[in-house]
């Protein structure tokens, strides 16, 4: 007869492969953090250097061209990291015999893209009105609020990680001097905690 527990532990690991998306892969996180560091580091360079702050001031002109390249650039490192993301779990997905695309994948990118979508366009209108300060604030908490959403349909710590970005977001929005280094926080150092995390418990 076949071991009891063996055999729970089977149904489990079929449920949760029909249920949660788990090929996730944390590399993608810890890469996204990096590219989000890399954009956030051009940003401060061109709006601020060579003075010494760290996010939103009143006292910054604000060029047509300026606004370009910055836009330029937060869509290079959104497309990295999404494209990071989507080449390393579809990796994860085949290594472990997985199923990339399935009913549970799409619930999460559901999920997650709702949030995150709408986020986008509040932000260009954030832009349409010259409400600069707002776009870090918007952007965390929107990512934040998408996150929360998908982890019903995923691995655990992205819960967390979407608490910590919302938690930035509102930060950010009573301390909008301090923006930039909330964005890079949330996007840079909490992708890269919680991506390690996610490497050495799920993807070695």
């Amino acid at each position: 007869m076949r071991n009891p527990e063996n055999e729970l532990a089977e149904i489990k690991s079929m449920m949760e492969r029909s249920t949660r998306f788990i090929s996730l892969s944390g590399l993608s996180g810890v890469l996204a953090g990096i590219y989000a560091f890399l954009g956030a580091g051009i940003a401060w360079y061109w709006v601020y250097y060579p003075s010494s702050g760290l996010g939103f001031d009143s006292e910054i002109n604000s060029t047509a061209d300026l606004q370009s390249k910055l836009l330029v650039v937060a869509i290079l490192v959104l497309f990295l990291a999404i494209g990071t993301a989507y080449l390393l779990s579809q990796s994860k997905s085949q290594k472990k015999s997985q199923k990339f695309w399935s009913p549970a994948s799409k619930r999460f990118l559901l999920a997650l893209f709702i949030p995150v979508i709408a986020g986008g366009f509040f932000s260009f209108a954030l832009i349409h009105k010259s409400a600069y300060e707002f776009l870090a604030p918007a952007t965390l908490t929107f990512y934040g609020l998408g996150l929360i959403s998908a982890s019903h349909f995923t691995l655990g710590e992205i819960r967390n990680l979407g608490i910590g970005q919302l938690v930035l977001g509102i930060l950010a929005a009573f301390f909008p001097d301090f923006g930039l280094i909330c964005w890079a926080l949330g996007f840079g150092l909490l992708h890269v905690i919680y991506g390690s995390m996610m490497y050495y418990r799920y993807d070695r």
